[in-house]
């Protein structure tokens, strides 16, 4: 599906299947992990768009540029969770939903006609 719906589907492959499968199955998977994680694991989610959107989509490097984003990303989050309200320590997760809700809604919204 990679190289494309038509050729997909000269190889015999069902493509509205398989795309709604794999997606539902990484719904799920991606459900199952912020469950257990939290919002700090929305990082892992928020990090490699952003990284795509700065240096292209090369998998060579947006792997090991994704952690690193992702790592700053949580370190800023903490940082100022710690001092907004300096005697008091917000919770990390605060600071990832503030950032992760208006980005998302972002790429919704750019990409609108695509997804719908």
């Amino acid at each position: 599906m990679g190289a494309g719906d038509e050729t997909a589907k000269s190889l015999g492959v069902n493509v509205e299947r398989t795309r709604v499968v794999s997606m539902m199955l990484a719904s799920l998977i991606t459900a199952s992990v912020i469950c257990f994680t939290g919002t700090i694991g929305f990082i892992g989610l928020v990090a490699p768009h952003i990284t795509r959107m700065a240096i292209g989509g090369d998998h060579r490097y947006l792997l090991p540029a994704s952690a690193l984003v992702g790592g700053l990303l949580l370190l800023a989050a903490d940082t100022v969770a710690r001092t907004i309200l300096s005697p008091v320590i917000l919770p990390v997760g605060i600071m990832t939903a503030f950032l992760g809700v208006p980005f998302f809604l972002y790429l919704f919204l750019r990409r609108k006609k695509e997804f719908w």
